[in-house]
This record gives C-alpha cells, structure tokens and sequence, in this order.
C-alpha cells in the first residue's frame, strides 16, 4: 500500500490489486498511520474495489470503522454499471441533524435551562426502544413513508416554510411502499417523534462564535443566541430496511457477490430489481427520518413559544446516511450517479453544513463550498468520530466522573441512562475542532458559526 501526501490534509492511497479507483482520505498525518484507523482505511480500499465505481473512494476527517463501508466514507457508483449497498448507507437510514434558531439570547434562558430540558425529555420519548402514543394504520404509513415531512407539516407539526429548508425538502419521491417488509412497517408504526438512543440527541446550545458575520446574518445566527440540534434518524424503521435488505441479497446474489474482499459490502447491480428495491426502500425510510425530526423540531418549537413566547426557525435538516442519485461532472461530463454517504454531509457550494460534536463539545455550522463538489462529489465530515467502541468506553469511564465534567462546563443534561451517557462520554470521539480544522484546511466547507451545549437530553 503505498499512501501519497498531496497536501498537508490530503492524502491518496494508489489503487493496487483489486483496487478499481484510488483512495482519497482527508486527515492529518497523525491519523493516517495510527493503527486504531487501520481497519477504516482497509474498509476503504475494499470499497474502492467494487463495480462501477467512479473517480476515487473517499474518507471525510470523521472515519472510523463501520459495517462494511467505514464511517466517514463517500463512493459513487455508475447507474449505468454501478451497485448499491446497504452498507454503503448504514443501518439508521437518514441519520441526520437539524438546527433550529430562536431570537432568544443565552442571558434570557439561562434560568430556564432545567426547565427547558426537562419538558422536552417528558414531551418527546427518549431511549432504547422508544415509542409514542399513538400508533399508526398500515395506510397512514404508506402516506408517511411516500410524503416524509409534508406529511408532518398537514398533520400540523410545523410550517410551510419548513420545507424550504430541508435537504430534498424534506420528501425523496423515489420511493415504493411495497417494497418494505411488514415488520419495518410494524417497527415504525409507533417510534415516529421519537429520538432513540446511542449518538442520538437534543441540544439546547448557544452561538459561542461567528466566523463569518455575512452569511451567519443572512442565516439568521448572532453571538450568544439560542439554537438547538436535533440528531436522529429512521429508528426501527430503518434498521428492519437494511437487516431485511442484506439478508435478501446474501440469499439471492450469491454469485454476484462471491468475490467482494468483506461480506459485509454485499451489494446488488443498481439497476437490477433487487438493487432498485433496496433504493426505493432506503428512500422510503429517509422520508419516514424527515418526518421524525420534523415533528421533534415542532414540539420542541411549541415548548419555546409556551415558556417564553418566541417563534422558532428552521435553519437546515440535513443527512448523513444516505444513497442519493445525483448528477455531477466526471471526466468534464454530466453523468447520474448513486452517491453513497454514510456518516457523511451533504456539501453543495451555498448550502448549510451541520457537524454536531459529541456530548458536552461543540458542534459547528458550515457553509458548502465549490471545491467540495469538485473533491468529494459535494461531501464533508458528519461529525466528531469514534475512537473507543461502547464496551471499551463502560470499561475505562464512569458516569459520575462524566457528569461531573459536563457540570463543571455549565452542561446540564438529563438522560434515561447511565450507560448511554459513558458510551456517548467526549472521551470516547475525536477532537470536534480538528476534524473541523481539517475541513476548512481541505476547503470542503467552510465555518460560519459554532454552537456551544448548554442543555442536553439523551436517551
């Protein structure tokens, strides 16, 4: 393996063996020889082995090991000659983050921060297994899965205006209600305006820092304002896709898949019916996602405007776990392509760019770039990335000592457990302002503001 320094922040493993394209990883170079990214970067190549894919595989500053295809990963494949993977888009399809802007300023709630998360932790269940009141009919869920936040906003959760800033407004429409198993549905059925567990969370932060006064302005953001971050995605819904998913094309694809380096990568020809299936079905959970903040966001508007009478709004929903057609220049001309991101954010030149950090560091708000497009298919970073799996962090941390830390920061949170916040500890991720160091140096996106946790909820 021979990896090449093309600048400080870029770096390119040349294709060998099976390697149909290079390699590009966007890191600094403590990371791209630590042994505990070893098996990310190997993930990589594998992906860079596979059919119909285009231009290179990429890596964004987050990467960490995955199913399949590392965390932090971005490859785009050929419609013509191409495959789709579940892997490629991980099991929580559409994990994704919104932000939300108040007029507010941090000295107007400072008082009210326990309040604050204490109603939304009561008005919007939280953890393993959460469910809601209601439950829907398997026509009701046809409706949600094919409308995605439409459907939310003509149930009255939200806004019209909404839409306008939501990542495909909020609605894919390739999608087929038919081509998801009854289970998905029944596992969906009562988790919608729920957050779930693990990396998922609500954040009440504070604009800690404006980099750019223009664009934070046209954005709505000012020093010290209240925002809040909500990070979720398709729940059980999703899960049940990708599990069905992978289950069918191990049992049907066989011979097409017998020489891919990782099991893991199975994979089906995207213009086949079963690699159409799968994407009609992904796209499904995603609108199904879009929903599930939608209505999040909007309750939690509602506690704002109940305790202190001001609106609320949206300043961008995006997604991180996604495989999205799109067209983009290859080999100066337009050519459709599947472009698989998983933990990976969506970047197009003028576009918001949400990165959350982890629990009790700061998230940022970033601004698409030219550069992105033409580098990484129009992709950045999704966040902080893991360097301790969940059991390594119950074994070396405790959550007296982490709540203590979050204490000592002015962080208020409430969480339904214990094990959630060690496992989710900032010890266990990056550096937020690394990963965000090198996406500036990269110039896949660019900073605007940074958000400061004040109140957290976890499940």
């Amino acid at each position: 393996m021979k990896i090449i320094r093309e600048t400080p922040y870029i770096w390119k493993i040349e294709k060998f063996g099976n390697m149909k394209v290079d390699a590009i990883v966007f890191t600094n170079s403590e990371t791209i020889y630590s042994q505990e990214y070893h098996e990310a970067i190997q993930q990589l190549i594998n992906v860079a082995s596979l059919p119909g894919i285009v231009k290179a595989a990429y890596a964004m500053p987050d990467i960490h090991w995955g199913y399949g295809f590392p965390i932090g990963g971005v490859a785009a494949f050929d419609t013509d000659n191409g495959i789709i993977s579940p892997g490629g888009v991980g099991f929580d399809i559409n994990c994704g983050v919104r932000v939300m802007t108040t007029s507010l300023s941090y000295s107007e709630i400072k008082k009210y921060i326990d309040k604050l998360i204490k109603e939304i932790y009561n008005n919007i269940p939280v953890g393993v297994g959460s469910r809601t009141n209601f439950k829907f009919s398997v026509k009701e869920m046809k409706n949600i899965i094919e409308n995605g936040a439409y459907w939310a906003i003509n149930s009255n959760y939200g806004i019209s205006e909404d839409l306008n800033n939501i990542e495909d407004r909020g609605k894919i429409k390739y999608t087929d209600f038919n081509t998801m198993s009854k289970e998905a549905i029944k596992r969906g059925s009562n988790e919608l305006g729920t957050l779930g567990s693990g990396n998922h969370f609500i954040e009440i932060q504070k604009v800690g820092k404006i980099y750019n006064l223009e664009i934070a302005e046209k954005w709505g953001l000012f020093e010290n304002q209240i925002v809040y971050t909500i990070h979720s995605g398709s729940r059980g819904l999703g899960h049940q896709i990708a599990t069905d998913y992978i289950k069918i094309l191990r049992d049907n694809l066989k011979e097409w898949n017998k020489k891919i380096p990782d099991k893991q990568l199975i994979n089906a020809p995207f213009n086949s019916q079963y690699g159409q299936n799968y994407f009609l079905a992904m796209n499904g959970a995603a609108n199904f996602a879009f929903a599930n903040r939608q209505i999040m966001g909007h309750k939690i508007r509602k506690i704002f405007k109940e305790i202190f009478g001001t609106d609320v709004k949206l300043l961008y929903d995006i997604t991180h776990n996604i495989a999205k057609l799109e067209e983009h220049i290859i080999d100066g001309k337009k050519k459709k392509l599947i472009i698989h991101r998983k933990g990976a954010t969506r970047a197009f030149k003028n576009q918001p760019v949400l990165i959350p950090g982890d629990m009790g560091t700061s998230s940022y708000v970033l601004i698409g770039t030219e550069k992105s497009e033409s580098l990484a298919f129009g992709s950045s970073a999704h966040g902080a990335g893991r360097v301790l799996g969940r059991r390594q962090a119950k074994r070396k941390l405790n959550s007296k000592d982490i709540l203590t830390e979050l204490k000592n920061k002015n962080i208020r949170i409430i969480a339904k457990s214990k094990g959630t916040i060690v496992e989710e500890a900032p010890e266990v991720y990056k550096n937020i302002d690394d990963v965000i160091e090198i996406i500036e140096k990269t110039g896949i996106s660019k900073k605007i503001a940074k958000l400061i946790p004040i109140g957290v909820v976890k499940g």
